[in-house]
Formats: structure tokens, sequence, C-alpha cells
């Protein structure tokens, strides 16, 4: 298992709870149970103890715990043996050990940045475009009335 070794400039503690908005400058581990919006301009660590329930959006992300929301990381994203997502990961960088359940889209963007299919219609060819439709991601319809 990967160790985390950089001194986090936040500790959430195991047997801890926050729920609300928290901004970090620096890197943040969490142990304990989080809920809410957070803010982190470095590593984002939600270790063993774990739990946590927000969308993040971190230079680097590990988790080894548990978490429910999305993972949007400038740089990389460990997924230790221990861990759980339930939610979508965009990362350039990704790396999975023995043992994660996750559950949700993944886009690896490795350094193409943003726009994906671009890079692979460019690399591969301009008969592949009835291809990259096939992948591209249907709108969403929204309802006036929506259930709990």
């Amino acid at each position: 298992m990967a160790k985390v070794t950089e001194t986090p400039n936040c500790f959430i503690g195991e047997g801890s709870v926050f729920e609300g908005k928290f901004s970090v400058a620096g890197s943040i581990h969490i142990n304990g149970k989080f809920q809410g919006e957070i803010k982190t301009d470095d590593h984002l660590f939600i270790g063993p103890q774990g739990r946590v329930k927000t969308d993040i959006v971190a230079k680097r992300v590990t988790v080894a715990g548990v978490l429910i929301g999305n993972i949007i990381a400038q740089e990389e994203v460990v997924l230790q043996a221990s861990g759980m997502v339930l939610g979508n990961i965009k990362t350039p960088k990704l790396t999975v050990e023995p043992g994660v359940v996750t559950c949700g889209e993944l886009e690896i963007t490795g350094e193409k940045g943003d726009n994906i299919q671009a890079a692979i219609l460019e690399a591969f060819g301009p008969d592949t475009e009835t291809e990259l439709k096939a992948f591209a991601k249907p709108k969403r319809k929204t309802n006036s009335t929506s259930e709990a």
C-alpha cells in the first residue's frame, strides 16, 4: 500500500465529524467523517477510516477510505486497496491498487488536456468520427418534478 509521507496542513481525525464549507491552504488528511464543500490547492488524502461525501477538486487525491462524490484532480488520483468511490473521476494519471471498489465514469486525460476525443481523432484519423459519436455524453433531460 502506498504511504503518504507529507505532513498535512489540516487533519480531521478518526472519530471527528465535520459538516459545512472547508477551505484549506495546502494538504488535508481526513480520517473522520466529512460532508459539505471542500477546497484545497494541494493534496486531499482520505484515510482508511475516512468517510467523505463531497465533490473534490484538488491537485492530487488519494482515497483509502470511502468517498461519495466526484473527483477532479489536476495531477493524479491514487485509489488504495481499501478505497471505495461512488462518483466520477477525471485526472491525467490514475493508480488503482487491487481491492479497490468504484462505480462511476472515468476520464484519464494524460497529457492531452480536456479534449480527449479530438486527440484520439487526430491520432487515428478522420474515419473514427462515427465511433467517437457513440462515446459522446448524452444531454440530460430535466423534469419539472423530481423525486427524492
